[in-house]
């Protein structure tokens, strides 16, 4: 069995030295059962080590660029390589032996500096887990957070961030590293002090709710927000009420979520942050009501909405009965591009995870954020002019 990982740099240290170390490294590793998940790097989030076991020479691709063949560690049959990555993006790394894939991670993620703590960089203060039932969801129960940055002054009212599947921006150090990320970005002076909300998807009784809320086309999840949690935040905070302060995000599912919530309530939130966003079929009832699928032509026939929209996909992302989630990223894209909305598709080789959303967080917020002036309640958002005048997205078929 050949098992590909990717270390830490204590590991890479080692594997410089070619010190017997990094066996003992990648044993322990397939002895732990983290195989699988452990991509780490270190604070620059630019050097990585790749390791393998196999009893023949193996050569590693990135990015499906050929980095050449691997280096063995002493007599075993451990290869490794060593380099850097460009961070602010995801990246896939392949093996081969004798010309054959033997084993693949698509889900690399490289974070640049604005993902991790700096001294002297005042961090925000996340509440301990808060419960709401919802009236709207007859019953539902959803979990959420709220966190406070340091500038935070209660006599100035701050700008609102919502972050569907909040679970999983929580923890400072996890596989997203967004309270880091929304520290350094404030402190710079790139977003401006916004107080966010993470909130996780609901049940009823044992029913999970997350495509119900998420996936579905209509405006019942925007009520959810702004007439039941969103009112309880706000009893407690001094928020924005005007939509120029207010971006919404989400990935997957979440994606569409935040679209679909700008879309029917633009008086509420104008910045739309949709990561590996699932505009296909998922919540489609023949004769009852459209799936997401139907957005991209929504854009190009019904009135104008003054959102700004950032999205996010790869090449290799989800192709299942509920649609072509790369596609209608793009038909989406083509579709803002045609209805002169400001728009921006950030579209990289990954499949359906975070590592490409995550690792460009700063860049995606600032981006969303740009040219923010709190003196103000509202812009009409146009298109870049450099965007004008480039073509529309065209599909190239690269597998066969």
């Amino acid at each position: 069995m050949r098992t590909l990982f990717v270390l830490t740099l204590p590991a890479l240290l080692l594997a410089q030295g070619g010190s017997v170390g990094i066996r003992e490294r990648v044993e322990k590793l397939v002895a732990d059962g983290k195989a699988r998940k452990t991509i780490a790097v270190d604070w620059e989030g630019e050097r990585y080590l790749t390791a393998i076991e196999s009893a023949e020479p193996p050569e590693i691709h990135i990015n499906d660029e050929s980095k050449g063949a691997m280096r063995r560690v002493g007599n075993t049959n451990l290869w490794f390589h060593t380099g850097t990555l460009t961070t602010g993006r995801g990246h896939a790394f392949q093996m081969f032996v004798a010309g054959n894939p033997i084993t693949q991670r698509v889900d690399v993620a490289a974070f640049g500096p604005d993902a991790f703590e700096h001294p002297g960089v005042p961090q925000g203060k996340l509440s301990e887990k808060l419960t709401h039932t919802s009236k709207i969801y007859d019953g539902m129960k959803s979990d959420y957070w709220i966190y406070v940055p340091a500038q935070y002054d209660a006599s100035k009212p701050a700008a609102l961030m919502v972050w569907q599947d909040g679970e999983g921006h929580v923890n400072r150090n996890g596989g997203a590293r967004t309270l880091n990320t929304i520290d350094n970005l404030i402190h710079q002076k790139r977003i401006p002090v916004m107080i966010q909300v993470f909130i996780s998807p609901g049940l009823i009784g044992e029913r999970r709710m997350r495509s119900i809320e998420y996936d579905t086309v209509s405006d019942a999840y925007a009520r959810f927000l702004r007439d039941e949690v969103l009112a309880e935040v706000q009893a407690k905070y001094n928020i924005r009420r005007d939509a120029y302060s207010r971006g919404i995000a989400g990935n997957s599912s979440g994606g569409i979520c935040s679209f679909n919530v700008a879309w029917f309530q633009p008086e509420q939130f104008s910045r739309v942050l949709s990561r590996i966003g699932s505009f296909t079929s998922i919540q489609w009832h023949p004769g009852e009501i459209d799936g997401g699928n139907v957005y991209p032509f929504k854009i190009r026939k019904e009135p104008k909405r003054n959102i700004r929209v950032w999205l996010q996909d790869g090449s290799e992302d989800l192709e299942n009965n509920h649609g072509s989630w790369p596609l209608q990223n793009i038909q989406m894209a083509n579709s803002l591009k045609m209805r002169e909305y400001d728009f921006h598709l950030s579209f990289g080789n990954g499949a359906h995870n975070g590592a490409q959303p995550n690792s460009e967080a700063p860049e995606s917020l600032t981006w969303l954020w740009r040219d923010y002036d709190p003196s103000k309640t509202e812009q009409i958002y146009a298109m870049d002019e450099a965007e004008k005048s480039k073509p529309y997205f065209r599909v190239k078929i690269a597998n066969r």
